[in-house]
């Protein structure tokens, strides 16, 4: 049984995906989040106030996980203290966690250097150490 957070997360990455089904084949596959950077990149050219921020950062955020989930798995979390939800892939065997609304927040206010692609890629070689080893960690 999917729990509300995972419904909302879901239902949202879904939206976004129709939602901006001309800048590309959004199929929750890995190589799709490139066209969500790209996007990304575009929203940079215009001044964005906190609202737009939030809710850029929430929709994007929301595929993110999504194909992180679909392809990996893992469990949503509420996390109070940050007011944003987190993805726990692994457990009990490790323990990988993302925050992918923090992270498109930072890739609309610094650019390239906090791209989408590679932020994932990091993801994708945590869960490769933690299924060899145990390892627990937070990719920010």
């Amino acid at each position: 049984m999917q729990s509300s957070l995972e419904q909302d997360i879901i239902l949202t990455a879904e939206n976004f995906t129709k939602n901006f089904s001309d800048k590309g084949n959004f199929n929750f596959s890995v190589d799709s989040l490139r066209n969500v950077d790209d996007i990304l990149e575009e929203l940079r050219d215009f001044e964005l106030d906190d609202d737009i921020l939030d809710s850029a950062s929430s929709m994007a955020g929301c595929y993110i996980f999504e194909v992180a989930r679909r392809n990996y798995g893992g469990k949503y979390y509420w996390v109070q203290e940050r007011d944003q939800p987190v993805l726990v892939t692994g457990e009990p065997e490790f323990s990988i966690s993302i925050f992918a609304f923090e992270k498109v927040r930072s890739r609309l206010q610094n650019g390239k250097e906090d791209e989408i692609p590679y932020y994932f890629d990091g993801y994708i070689q945590a869960i490769e150490k933690g299924k060899e080893t145990g390892y627990c960690a937070t990719i920010v």
